[in-house]
């Protein structure tokens, strides 16, 4: 299931069999959603300068590359060769890719690092997209993840007990919140609402403390909808509720009850729910949707951008409109390299300067962006293209307004994503040239804001119930899981283009 065709498919390559074991992505990996851009010649230059890094400090470090790449130096190699490549936009350093005590002594430093990722999935028992189980297979040699190479992969992988063990225990996350996205299928559901909110009280109850939160969806236009979230409200408690303005995301040839977030008739009867239940997040998947994909689905095209956010935002003071992957358009089949062009052309990203832009000219603040992925695919493709975003995002909405999100566990275990951020910095020339503020160091106060205390706020997570997370029952799990080896990984789920499967 999903939109590509049966011929799209298998022009493309599982990356389990195309691509090489490396720890950071060398070229966009699409589930069965939409068509992955080709690798770029800078990808390919990365790639080749990354394994040659792999082989040498390996043989200096007396371990097998694939051993190399696993760990904490291999990570550090990662992002020094994409400096390389891309230019100086990551802080790392050669001895800490050629010397592993060094890079385990920073990752142990930063691993206690309050990590809040409220946008995170996994799919049901009883799904039947099973074009997600092909996209695991994709990951295996693509580097994302040598740890998929020897195995087969099946459903199980994109289920929730491999989410826990990639989200809690081979990433810094402390905490996530369990999504999912609408159909007009109904076994097409990612997840029900009700079996979000039984994953939220199962790892609740598992851990002894407050590790997981839940979204219910919102459907505007569904039959019986009104209701739904009624009964969401009485019985299963949600943190926020979630909607997708495009309607159906995963079937978007059968999407038909697409919406917009200022329809005073449709959509303001939900907040007025949301916002007498004291449930005063509302997040909003919006973006994802390049000109390939207008043109295939044009109908949609109006209610993909955020030309609908700032009315409802003033029309709506009391509420917060958390706007996923930043608005951020190219990726979903798009090319980071026309929104970089794009950027150098007229100092503009669609839509993510639009969305930077509405409380200044709205005057509104409550307007928020959740980055998912417009990090996860540009930091791959355009590293810089992520950086000025980031720095678009914090000057137009404030580092206080801006979330952290992976889109785990389909973009993998979201370690790399941690890492990219928190080697992230915007060139000083650009800087100088755009007025953006510096992001400063790994643990300073705007990735700490970006990483964890804004969600933090939103959420009302107090900063005492912090402590409890340091001695429960996954901290304890997580101990034990690396006292006996265990690896993070740097997982996606997808197909590649342009390459063949190696046999």
């Amino acid at each position: 299931m999903g939109w590509l065709t049966d011929e799209e498919r298998d022009a493309l390559a599982p990356a389990e069999r195309a691509l090489p074991r490396l720890p950071i992505p060398v070229q966009a990996v699409s589930s069965d959603e939409f068509v992955p851009a080709p690798q770029t010649p800078r990808q390919r230059r990365l790639e080749r300068h990354l394994s040659a890094i792999g082989t040498e400090l390996a043989r200096h470090q007396g371990v097998s590359r694939r051993r190399f790449f696993r760990g904490a130096s291999g990570m550090a190699a990662a992002f020094l060769a994409m400096n390389d490549v891309f230019g100086p936009v990551f802080d790392v350093t050669r001895a800490e890719a050629a010397e592993p005590e060094r890079a385990d002594a920073r990752a142990r430093a930063l691993s206690g690092e309050f990590v809040m990722d409220m946008h995170t999935h996994f799919l049901r028992d009883d799904t039947r997209l099973e074009g997600f189980v092909r996209a695991r297979e994709a990951v295996g040699k693509s580097g994302w993840n040598p740890m998929l190479v020897d195995r087969p992969q099946s459903i199980a992988d994109l289920k929730f007990a491999n989410y826990m063990k990639e989200v809690f225990l081979d990433s810094d996350t402390k905490v996530a919140c369990i999504s999912g996205a609408p159909s007009e299928v109904e076994q097409d559901w990612f997840l029900t609402n009700e079996m979000k909110a039984a994953a939220r009280a199962r790892i609740n109850a598992a851990a002894g403390s407050r590790r997981a939160f839940a979204h219910a969806i919102v459907t505007p236009g569904y039959p019986g909808w009104l209701e739904s979230i009624d009964r969401a409200i009485a019985e299963l408690g949600p943190d926020s509720f979630k909607g997708y303005t495009i309607g159906d995301n995963t079937h978007k040839n059968l999407s038909r009850h697409p919406w917009r977030l200022d329809d005073e008739k449709l959509a303001y009867r939900a907040y007025e729910k949301f916002e007498k239940a004291g449930l005063v997040n509302v997040c909003i998947h919006k973006g994802l949707f390049p000109p390939s994909v207008a043109q295939r689905f044009p109908h949609l095209l109006p209610y993909c951008d955020v030309s609908d956010v700032a009315r409802a935002a003033r029309d709506w003071p009391n509420l917060n409109f958390i706007i996923y992957h930043g608005g951020y358009r190219y990726a979903g089949g798009g090319r980071a390299e026309d929104a970089w062009t794009q950027f150098e052309r007229t100092g503009r990203v669609d839509w993510v300067t639009d969305l930077a832009e509405i409380p200044a000219r709205a005057g509104v603040s409550n307007v928020y962006a959740d980055v998912g992925q417009l990090f996860a695919q540009t930091t791959i493709a355009e590293p810089k293209l992520a950086a000025v975003m980031m720095g678009q995002l914090i000057r137009g909405l404030g580092a206080d307004h801006v979330c952290w999100g992976t889109d785990a566990i389909w973009t993998g275990a979201p370690q790399w994503q941690i890492e990219a951020l928190r080697r992230l910095e915007i060139p000083q020339e650009l800087r100088e040239r755009h007025g953006f503020e510096p992001l400063g160091p790994a643990d300073g106060p705007i990735k700490r804001a970006i990483f964890g205390g804004n969600n933090a706020r939103l959420y009302r997570f107090d900063a005492r119930s912090r402590p409890a997370l340091d001695g429960d029952a996954l901290a304890l799990a997580k101990a034990a899981y690396q006292r006996e080896g265990g690896l993070r990984t740097n997982l996606a789920y997808g197909f590649v283009a342009g390459r063949p499967a190696r046999r």
